[in-house]
């Protein structure tokens, strides 16, 4: 039914897309470390953070503010133990292209992995997304030693308020399958699962000023979800 859509509103796709590669603001990183140890305590999880821009951190000012700023912090204090984390991410990445960022990635216990929306944007087959996470999977255990891969939700992206309409609804469409297909997928393997945590984009106040990205609350609710997933369903198994 997607595609049919696709097919009738080629026209009006087309150059929606166009104006948006041009007319969306362009948010930098976010300046701050992208590696370090936090908490007290003994020697706990050794954490890597990979991914496109919402993993490094665009939308907020500093790191301190995004994903990996308070995603360790946040294990740490559940877990009464250090953390030690790296982030390895940059804007516009899709999936497939990941692993190129493990080049400078050392190893870790547990790996966050937050990809999905270029690939929606660029119109990869759910498929070959699929095909691309099995191979990133296997580079992070080849590469780093990761022993669980946690995948975040690939987001609403109807909810992407930067996004006209039909392009918004129809990219939501796509993402939604994106994540249908991931859900089913880490669910059925033992060395990787996928974050239980709906994304609550229909608050607009939780996206940056550019209407796509995270806003500083989201990053916020985004790491808490994850540390205690991590904390109560990843690490006394690990």
């Amino acid at each position: 039914m997607t595609f049919a859509w696709k097919l009738a509103l080629a026209p009006v796709l087309l150059a929606q897309g166009a104006w948006a590669r041009v007319a969306l603001p362009r948010l930098p990183e976010p300046a701050g470390a992208r590696s370090g140890v936090v908490g007290r305590g003994e020697q706990g999880p050794v954490l890597l953070i990979v991914g496109d821009s919402s993993a490094a951190g665009v939308g907020v000012s500093t790191q301190d503010e995004a994903l990996a700023g308070r995603l360790p912090r946040d294990l740490a204090h559940r877990l009464r133990m250090q953390v030690r984390w790296q982030l390895c991410a940059r804007s516009g990445l899709t999936t497939a292209q990941a692993p190129e960022l493990l080049h400078d990635a050392g190893p870790a216990d547990v790996a966050v992995v937050v990809t999905g929306v270029n690939d929606v944007i660029d119109q990869v087959p759910t498929a070959r997304a699929q095909a691309a996470r099995e191979a990133l999977l296997a580079e992070l255990q080849a590469h780093c030693g990761v022993r669980h891969v946690v995948w975040t939700p690939v987001p609403p992206m109807d909810h992407f308020s930067a996004l006209p309409q039909p392009l918004r609804w129809l990219l939501g469409q796509d993402a939604a399958a994106h994540e249908l297909a991931l859900h089913h997928w880490a669910r059925l393997r033992g060395d990787c699962s996928h974050l239980p945590f709906a994304l609550p984009l229909n608050d607009p106040t939780l996206l940056a000023s550019d209407g796509f990205h995270p806003a500083a609350a989201l990053y916020k609710l985004w790491a808490e979800a994850l540390a205690e997933h991590i904390a109560q369903a990843v690490w006394p198994r690990l």
